[in-house]
């Protein structure tokens, strides 16, 4: 069952079909573009969510990413931001294979029908004017009856003529084309259900990802540890001040004698005047100015030895004991209350001091001051490891330029071996420095050892291996110097996996220490890559290891 057969006069009803399925298309386009105007509003609002929630750097909250539950909100935040993006790929995949792929089918169809629909009328209007010539014929052979034989053969011709035209018509013409209006129709629906498809599948394809997305989410909530956020915030703000003790007891039993003291500021005559001009503020002993800094920290005062019972006053109260009592409370209770600062801020609101920075990090409480010298010995351990590894470098570079001077000339190593030996001292003074006053405030020095090599101009190196690691009284060991062969570097070892290989472009004899010689288009195997001394460690097929000039081979490393 075909158009072509079964609606051969149905050409209305074709036409108007056709039109409604191209204005489906249309209508399923338009859908699917809103739906992408959705997703990507959908994915902006998401993004400008994330954005507000996200600290800002230099923020007050940066510090508080530390904890857990912290970098957990902000991992949560970066995976809505993923899933935002996911968002927007959903509608950027539905714009480009739906909405501009079924609107330029959509164009492709229309020429095609208009086309069909032309040759349709076309083929109506032919048949149309055969049928008029017939008609006159007709009426022609009526009107001549005296030439009715001759009206008779052209009528028979031209009725013949006409159902020729009409055959071809209803059997041959429209057939044809309402069978390709059917193909056509039918491309279009089998498109349209792909189209159908896609909807779903461009979602489902970022579907796994979106799952990952609020795994992750998941994931960051579950990361949350209290007891280790709780650890961090000790970590951070622990003083290592200890707590203070109890205060001794004083014997005031002893008359007062209200007589002015020694005080250059002078004492209130009674007790009711203890606050003088400031009656109207309350009468608070957590003061700011008592607050001692960091960096010298008071040890606290002796309380004086009570008087015995109705015997002489104490020497020391002898102007105004009430008035001496009370600057010895303040001398002792004053430092150890400085820690009290929410309490402070309660009660009135102190000028604020802030503690001079000093290179030995004396201006922090013990913990965070060995913490600090701690790191900063680490980090200057670390730069003098990569002075000793460039003298090490510079070492073997000149070594080789000695024996071979066509390679380079030794002279030109002497400015940066100058420099690099200045600046190794240098750092050794700065870790002698930290060590000291690591050790002063009660730590031991755990720093990084390191490897140094020092050449000398007949060819020989020293090999020294200091451990900068500080013992209980913070004395550091002093290196020693080991003098040993260039070769050394290659006993005892393991033989290494190679890790590429190289095809000699040049001959090089490698007639000094530690080289390897190799002819022009030779295969070796690199074992150690060039650490920018221009050398390349290789070993042959039978065990043979040494160096060759880097610029002598093209290496091809292993991915």
């Amino acid at each position: 069952m075909d158009w072509g057969t079964d609606l051969w006069d149905q050409f209305d009803i074709i036409e108007k079909h056709t039109q409604s399925g191209l204005e489906l298309v249309e209508k399923y386009v338009k859908f699917v573009k809103e739906r992408t105007e959705i997703e990507q509003s959908y994915a902006k609002q998401l993004r400008n969510l994330t954005k507000k929630y996200n600290p800002k750097r230099g923020s007050k909250e940066e510090p508080e990413c530390r904890f857990s539950n912290h970098q957990s909100f902000l991992d949560i935040l970066n995976e809505m931001n993923d899933y935002a993006g996911q968002r927007e790929l959903i509608a950027e995949n539905m714009m480009m294979n739906i909405c501009i792929e079924l609107t330029k089918y959509l164009q492709e169809l229309k020429q095609e029908r208009k086309m069909h629909l032309v040759e349709a009328k076309k083929s109506q209007q032919s048949l149309e004017i055969t049928y008029k010539q017939l008609d006159s014929a007709k009426q022609q052979a009526h009107m001549r009856t005296h030439v009715a034989e001759e009206c008779k053969n052209d009528y028979a011709a031209q009725l013949q003529k006409y159902n020729k035209e009409q055959s071809q018509f209803y059997f041959g013409d429209m057939p044809l084309i309402f069978n390709k209006l059917q193909d056509m129709d039918e491309r279009r629906v089998k498109k349209l259900a792909q189209g159908y498809i896609l909807f779903s599948d461009t979602e489902k394809h970022v579907t796994p990802i979106i799952g990952k997305c609020l795994e992750g989410i998941t994931k960051a909530g579950t990361n949350i540890n209290e007891r280790s956020d709780s650890m961090a915030l000790i970590e951070q703000h622990k003083s290592g001040f200890e707590r203070p003790g109890d205060l001794e007891f004083e014997d005031y039993s002893q008359g007062i004698n209200r007589a002015s003291s020694d005080s250059s500021l002078g004492t209130p005559k009674g007790p009711l005047d203890l606050l003088g001009k400031n009656k109207s503020k309350p009468f608070w002993l957590f003061s700011k100015k008592s607050k001692l800094s960091p960096s010298s920290p008071a040890p606290f005062s002796t309380p004086p030895a009570p008087s015995p019972a109705n015997g002489p006053p104490s020497p020391k109260f002898g102007r105004d004991p009430l008035s001496y009592c009370l600057k010895e409370i303040n001398k002792t209770v004053k430092p150890r209350i400085s820690s009290f600062r929410t309490l402070r801020r309660s009660r009135f609101t102190p000028e604020r001091t802030t503690p001079t920075v000093t290179e030995d990090f004396a201006h922090l409480p013990p913990e965070q001051r060995r913490k600090r010298l701690q790191q900063k010995l680490d980090d200057i351990s670390k730069e003098l490891q990569k002075e000793v590894d460039q003298s090490e470098a510079l070492g073997k570079m000149k070594d080789v330029y000695e024996k071979n001077p066509q390679m380079g000339d030794p002279a030109s190593l002497t400015p940066q071996i100058t420099q690099t030996a200045q600046n190794m001292e240098r750092l050794r003074g700065e870790v002698n420095k930290y060590e000291s006053w690591l050790a002063e405030a009660g730590g031991r020095g755990d720093t990084l050892r390191y490897t140094s090599h020092s050449f000398n101009n007949n060819g020989a190196h020293d090999v020294y291996s200091p451990d900068i690691a500080h013992s209980d009284e913070g004395t550091p060991d002093r290196p020693q110097a080991i003098y040993a062969e260039f070769d050394d570097d290659f006993e005892d070892e393991e033989l290494a996996a190679p890790i590429g290989q190289c095809t000699a472009m040049y001959s090089f004899p490698g007639a000094s220490e530690g080289t390897i010689s190799m002819q022009e288009g030779e295969v070796l195997s690199v074992v150690e890559e060039d650490k920018g001394d221009g050398w390349t460690r290789v070993r042959r097929t039978n065990g043979d290891e040494g160096y060759i000039p880097t610029s002598y081979v093209s290496i091809a490393l292993n991915k």
